[in-house]
C-alpha cells in the first residue's frame, strides 16, 4: 500500500484509495452501467455549457492531437472510419450527405471559387 509522506499512522493516500475504489467498481459493474453513466454525464453537459465551450474544447483537443500524432497516424484512423462508413451506409447516404455538402459550398462561395476549382481538375484530368 502506498503511503503518502505527509500521511502518517500508515493511512492510504487518496491516489491509493482512488485506484482502490475504481479496481472494485470496475469489477462490480458492467458495460451498461458506465453506458448510463455517460449518457447522463453528456446530457448534463451539454444542458450546461454552449456552442462555444465544445468549440473551444475540440480545437484544444485537435491541437493536442495533432502535436502527439504524425500523418502515417492520421491516414490510418482515416482509412478505418471510412471503411467503417462504407460498411455502415448505403448510396442513399452519400448521396444525402453529397447533397448537403454541395448546398453548403454554393452558399459560402461565389463564382470565383468554382473557376478555380474548375481549372484545376480540367488540369488533373488533362494529365491522365
Amino acid at each position: 500500500m502506498a503511503n503518502n509522506s505527509n500521511n502518517s499512522n500508515d493511512k492510504m493516500s487518496r491516489e491509493e484509495a482512488g485506484r482502490k475504489g475504481g479496481n472494485k467498481t470496475s469489477r462490480e459493474h458492467n458495460k451498461d452501467f458506465y453506458q448510463d453513466i455517460g449518457q447522463k454525464g453528456g446530457e448534463k453537459t451539454a444542458k450546461e455549457h454552449d456552442q462555444e465551450f465544445y468549440q473551444e474544447i475540440g480545437e484544444k483537443g485537435g491541437k493536442k492531437t495533432a502535436r502527439e500524432h504524425d500523418k502515417e497516424f492520421f491516414e490510418e484512423i482515416g482509412e478505418k472510419g471510412g471503411k467503417k462508413t462504407a460498411r455502415e451506409h448505403d448510396k442513399e447516404f452519400y448521396q444525402e450527405i453529397g447533397q448537403k455538402g454541395g448546398e453548403q459550398t454554393s452558399k459560402n462561395q461565389d463564382k470565383e471559387f468554382y473557376e478555380e476549382i474548375g481549372k484545376k481538375g480540367g488540369k488533373k484530368s488533362g494529365n491522365n
